[in-house]
């Protein structure tokens, strides 16, 4: 009778045992390059929608045109303020520092004019409404123009868009934890530079608000728009927004979000205005 051979239990489990290191070893690469692509694919839908926002308000701000009007009784040709209610900014620790950053959202309003129709344009973010974390708004108003650009800026429509974005605008982008606009002078030179906090200046037809963070606020009118601005948004990624938002307090989204600046996304973009009047700066 021929002998039959077989496995030993001894060759079994080492076998076993390869296996397993090698199943272990691909379900290991697996999950890594699951995670590069979940990481790609959520760092092109901020870049994505980071660019589409900026270009659509690098084109409103093109189009800012002065109105030639006095600032209480006419229009407001450009404002930058801080959000309304807005007192407690986001700080971050920032990877391998001991300094940290206080994210900061401002908010803008812009004059367009096209033949003999004006408007107005606002951007907001809303931060901390439920279900609406941290989203950057666009207002248009009127929607279908006025030849009258009196009262546009001070209007209710446009100044309860500022105390609520949600309120009446549209949604762009989400995440933005950070959001200013700087404007700046013919020469180049942030506008603020060698003005009093509060000072009107006649030459500039610009009246200025408080700093807060290092931002300044103004409103500018008559003949007076800057020659150029400069915006910057802060974009949180989509994963940690929403663990973020997921926490029941604001306090507690604060915390969650304190060391996450590794997963802002900064944008910024400097703008050419070309209706810029250069006698608002003689």
């Amino acid at each position: 009778m021929r002998n039959i051979r077989a496995f030993s239990l001894v060759e079994v489990l080492v076998v076993v045992s390869l296996m397993s290191l090698i199943v272990l070893a691909l379900m290991a690469v697996f999950t890594s390059t699951q995670r590069a692509f979940r990481a790609s694919v959520t760092q092109s839908d901020v870049l994505e929608g980071s660019r589409a926002a900026m270009e659509l308000m690098a084109s409103d701000l093109r189009a800012m045109t002065p109105s030639y009007g006095t600032y209480y009784y006419g229009a407001v040709n450009f404002s930058v303020t801080n959000n309304a209610n807005y007192s407690d900014p986001l700080v971050q620790s920032l990877p391998g520092s001991t300094y940290s950053r206080s994210n900061l959202l401002q908010q803008v309003f812009i004059l367009n004019h096209q033949n003999n129709i004006w408007w107005g344009v606002a951007y907001a973010v809303s931060y901390n409404s439920s279900g609406d974390f941290y989203s950057l708004y666009r207002l248009q108003y009127p929607t279908s123009g006025t030849n009258d650009p009196t009262g546009i800026f001070n209007s209710q429509t446009v100044q309860n868009f500022f105390l609520n974005p949600a309120n009446g605008g549209s949604q762009l982008l989400s995440g933005v934890v950070h959001f200013t606009v700087r404007a700046y002078d013919t020469n180049g030179t942030w506008i603020p530079y060698g003005f009093a906090v509060g000072q009107t200046n006649s030459l500039k037809q610009t009246w200025f608000f408080p700093l807060v963070g290092g931002e300044a606020g103004l409103a500018m009118y008559s003949n007076a728009v800057p020659a150029s601005v400069e915006l910057e948004l802060g974009v949180l990624e989509d994963r940690i927004l929403q663990r973020a938002e997921s926490r029941p307090t604001t306090a507690l989204q604060a915390q969650y979000l304190s060391d996450k600046s590794g997963n802002v996304h900064i944008f910024r973009q400097h703008v050419s205005i070309p209706n810029v009047d250069p006698t608002a700066y003689q």
